[in-house]
């Protein structure tokens, strides 16, 4: 295999690992977007690990979240829903501990177009047909 072959490899592996990390911690943290990291996490271990991506796929919490996404980019509402919870939480906590500025209004910016985006997304395979 060339040392380039092997270096791609190596950087998806590294970014399939670091993204699923963080979906790990997003499970807890209101405000990071899970889905969205083991998403990511998916697509690079495709690239990189066919271990890692056999194991996201039969996972009993992820698995059904890849197969939704794959067929028809599914979102399912219990998904839209705890996302929007935890954005509003997060958007509340900021918007009480911190001191109002751009920053704050930016993130809670992005946080809403992220949320439009969720729930733009079909939530079962009669609305992708």
């Amino acid at each position: 295999m060339p040392t380039s072959s092997k270096i791609t490899r190596l950087l998806f592996g590294l970014l399939a690992y670091i993204s699923l990390g963080i979906g790990l911690i997003a499970i807890v943290i209101p405000g990071l977007p899970t889905t969205e990291f083991i998403l990511l996490a998916a697509w690079a271990a495709t690239k990189s690990s066919p271990r890692l991506s056999a194991w996201l796929e039969n996972h009993r919490l992820f698995g059904p979240i890849l197969n939704n996404w794959r067929n028809g980019k599914i979102i399912a509402r219990r998904a839209k829903v705890s996302a929007t919870v935890s954005m509003l939480l997060c958007a509340t906590l900021m918007l009480v501990m911190l001191d109002h500025g751009w920053p704050i209004y930016l993130a809670i910016g992005g946080m809403s177009l992220g949320n439009l985006w969720i729930w733009s997304r079909p939530e079962s395979l009669a609305q992708v047909s």
